[in-house]
């Protein structure tokens, strides 16, 4: 797509409305109904279905097929995510009535680093083509290693604060206990951070390692930029209501991770006939439209086969009886 820079500030300001509005109507804290997060999570893939059907009419189907196949594989590894927001929200005990808050500003951190790696990757893809074989084989990998996480089967996995994290807290020191939705407060003649401000920089910088996988997973389907930030910043901005209601059925898709190893597997493998093809090697290419169904059908797959397993595993439950398991302590924050 030969896009302006009309089109670029018109799209970021449209992006940025949509994430005001997000914070206008939630800027009460409460807990969030499921409800209130089902309509919304509807509103947002109403509008990013909307933004794929203009870019249909406007630039055809290619661009419109990218733009889905892209949001349909961001949001569906960012599902991925929601399982270690959990541990985060349960690492530092965040009330509910402020977990909707965090969210929002640690996607909307995330948002902007993300935009910080599509830059640089498309950078990078404009002058070094051979770089589509590193992404393929760290796709590749990335599938593999996804595959041995999900056979380890490892329970009560806890989160452990990044390094970048911790330097912050040393060098600013946190204060004891929730204020409210203060980020700072005075403590002792001291400027301290709250955990509130804690946690959204863990949510926001946790999914910069997730971006390390979706990025060039989305390259793999378009070398578009506008079409890669456009449809990260949509399955981002649905990620938070996308939180409360499915939080209680994570644990339920327990084939998740099958599903996103093949997924990414196939994604790292069409990069690297991408790279062979521009190398000048003859192999076939794989289309959008493979790549959409291809995407579409795992997921569907990957959810039923899901949801058969747990149940299967809850009737067996319910006729020998669940398994103990340790107490669970509190977590000082």
């Amino acid at each position: 797509m030969d896009v302006s820079l009309t089109l670029w500030v018109l799209t970021i300001v449209g992006l940025c409305a949509l994430i005001a509005a997000d914070f206008f109507i939630g800027r009460k804290p409460h807990d969030v109904s499921v409800k209130e997060a089902g309509i919304w999570t509807v509103v947002w893939i109403v509008l990013a279905a909307l933004f794929g059907l203009g870019l249909l009419i406007f630039e055809g189907g290619r661009p419109a097929g990218e733009f889905f196949a892209g949001y349909i594989t961001e949001k569906s590894l960012s599902v991925d995510n929601l399982f270690v927001f959990v541990l985060i929200m349960a690492k530092f005990a965040v009330p509910s009535k402020y977990q909707q808050r965090v969210l929002l500003v640690g996607v909307l951190i995330a948002l902007v680093l993300r935009a910080i790696f599509i830059a640089a990757g498309a950078a990078i893809i404009a002058s070094f083509s051979w770089v589509f074989y590193i992404f393929g084989a760290f796709l590749i990998w990335t599938a593999w290693k996804l595959i041995q996480e999900a056979r380890a089967d490892q329970e009560d996995e806890e989160y452990e604060e990044n390094k970048l994290l911790k330097a912050a807290e040393r060098r600013f020191g946190v204060a004891d206990r929730y204020h409210g939705t203060k980020l700072w407060i005075q403590q002792n003649g001291k400027r301290v951070m709250t955990p509130m401000l804690v946690v959204m920089l863990a949510i926001g910088t946790t999914d910069v390692l997730f971006a390390l996988d979706s990025i060039p997973a989305i390259f793999g389907l378009t070398q578009d930029p506008y079409i890669v930030f456009t449809a990260n910043a949509f399955a981002l901005m649905g990620l938070r209501q996308l939180y409360f209601l499915i939080g209680g059925l994570l644990r339920k898709l327990v084939h998740l991770s099958y599903g996103l190893s093949i997924i990414l597997g196939f994604i790292g493998v069409k990069l690297v006939l991408h790279a062979l093809h521009e190398s000048g090697v003859h192999v076939p290419e794989i289309s959008i439209p493979v790549s959409l169904g291809v995407i579409c059908s795992v997921l569907v797959v990957t959810t039923i086969t899901s949801l058969r397993a747990s149940r299967k595993q809850a009737q067996a439950e319910a006729a020998t009886g669940p398994a103990d398991t340790p107490a669970k302590t509190d977590i000082d924050v």
